[in-house]
């Protein structure tokens, strides 16, 4: 049960981003920096650079953390529970929290890329312990 909780963890961090974005995108709109026109189709004049930035994050954790939540699910499906795959996931979801602290405030992209790497190694690793217990059993 205890390689779920990383899992909850990534949806409340995916969850928060999302919030996020759809209160800056309202307040954008509501202060007229943006025409609501631009949410129709996405074309015209766009986003202040922020929200853009913030918009292309939420998009981001749809990619790569995909690959997490198959791996904690099929982990959980197939009893591979132990410590050292939680303490990975927890690894995962620690460094696509900094990524995401980053990216959303002050953007250095070497900072960023740091944080992402890690978190990409985590999973990596992930996947080759996960791999290992089911070829084993």
């Amino acid at each position: 049960m205890e390689i779920l909780y990383p899992l909850f963890a990534m949806v409340l961090l995916t969850a928060v981003a999302l919030f996020r974005l759809g209160y800056l995108r309202y307040r954008a709109v509501a202060g007229r920096q943006v025409d609501p026109a631009y949410y129709k189709t996405y074309q015209g004049n766009g986003e202040p650079d922020s929200i853009a930035a913030t918009s292309r994050h939420v998009v981001n954790l749809f990619e790569t953390p995909v690959l997490f939540y198959v791996a904690v699910l099929l982990a959980y499906q197939v009893g591979s529970t132990g410590a050292g795959l939680v303490a990975l996931a927890w690894g995962f979801v620690a460094f696509r929290a900094v990524h995401s602290f980053i990216h959303c405030t002050y953007n250095n992209v070497n900072h960023r890329f740091v944080a992402y790497a890690l978190s990409c190694l985590f999973l990596i690793f992930m996947w080759i312990r996960l791999g290992s217990f089911i070829l084993a059993n």
